[in-house]
């Protein structure tokens, strides 16, 4: 038996703490930030009539809500050995038994099926984004890269950026516009900075669970470069954004030139714990303010400037 405490030694949640916590309601809701995101700059880029497109705009709130749970759930259901030896994972309702796999697993099914349909309402091309969200999150990152590769947080980032594209697509059901295809690559890449130091972050634990992570295995010289090199990406991927707006560009440039000079300043000044938390607290301000920036700009560019 492993040391975590088990359901009857934990404090009694409340069931919908516990399946809050099973489809990871924080990743759910920094999920659909991006989804709005690309979902408002079709809209403003094809200057679409909110009323016509007002049950798109539902369908793909619900439905994105809903692939994004199913894949949490799973996630949570197949790694449940690994969760039990880590610290900030092993109380878990998956590992402490407070639900059931059987209960996780069906769950997941039906959200994943629903989630889907609802998303294929909107518009075909969503509902195919969503699947293959869920997909490679739970085939090529969870049941297999994860364990086996340095490469998993690159494998994952895929799954992680389809929330825009979804958004996008639920409004207009095409996907080679260079804003969007900008703001896809820019949500991958943003994944590696972000998860690279949290595994710095922690490191201990990753190492116990034997979770191939980048500085777990090559250590934390060849993350800091790997993780400039993918910073410098990130600043050229912000020109995408001239084709819609200069003023996208910028901020997206702005933020990704901060983001690099962060990181190689931190790299020669800081500890690597304390390079890890600011790159990880910096992180969350990229997002929040391109993503606030691109909703706030589509919102204004419909209802002023149409």
């Amino acid at each position: 038996m492993n040391e975590n405490l088990s359901s009857q030694e934990l404090p009694k949640r409340p069931l919908s703490k516990i399946i809050g916590a099973t489809v990871k309601t924080g990743i759910i809701k920094s999920n659909l930030i991006p989804m709005f995101a690309g979902l408002t700059l079709a809209l403003y880029t094809y200057q679409k009539d909110l009323v016509e497109v007002y049950p798109n705009i539902v369908y793909a709130l619900i439905g994105s809500t809903l692939v994004i749970a199913a894949a949490g759930a799973f996630n949570n259901l197949y790694d449940r050995d690994i969760d039990s030896v880590m610290k900030r994972t092993k109380n878990r309702p998956t590992v402490t038994g407070e639900i059931s796999a059987k209960t996780v697993l069906i769950l997941s099914i039906l959200m994943s099926v629903f989630g889907v349909g609802i998303l294929a309402l909107a518009t075909p091309l969503a509902g195919l984004l969503g699947f293959l969200g869920v997909f490679f999150y739970v085939v090529p990152y969870t049941m297999w890269s994860k364990r086996r590769t340095i490469w998993n947080t690159e494998i994952g980032s895929i799954s992680g950026a389809m929330p825009p594209l979804i958004g996008w697509a639920a409004i207009q059901p095409d996907i080679t516009h260079p804003a969007i295809i900008g703001l896809f690559f820019v949500t991958v890449i943003w994944q590696m900075p972000h998860f690279y130091a949290i595994a710095i972050r922690s490191h201990e634990d990753y190492e116990a669970a034997k979770v191939p992570m980048l500085p777990v295995i090559k250590g934390v010289k060849r993350t800091f470069i790997q993780t400039n090199v993918y910073l410098v990406i990130m600043i050229l991927m912000s020109f995408l954004f001239g084709t819609l707006s200069i003023g996208l560009m910028l901020v997206a440039l702005i933020l990704s030139i901060g983001w690099l000079v962060l990181s190689m300043y931190g790299s020669k000044k800081m500890d690597p714990s304390t390079w890890a938390k600011s790159m990880f607290v910096f992180s969350l301000v990229h997002m929040t303010v391109l993503f606030s920036t691109v909703i706030i700009y589509s919102l204004m560019g419909i209802f002023f400037f149409s």
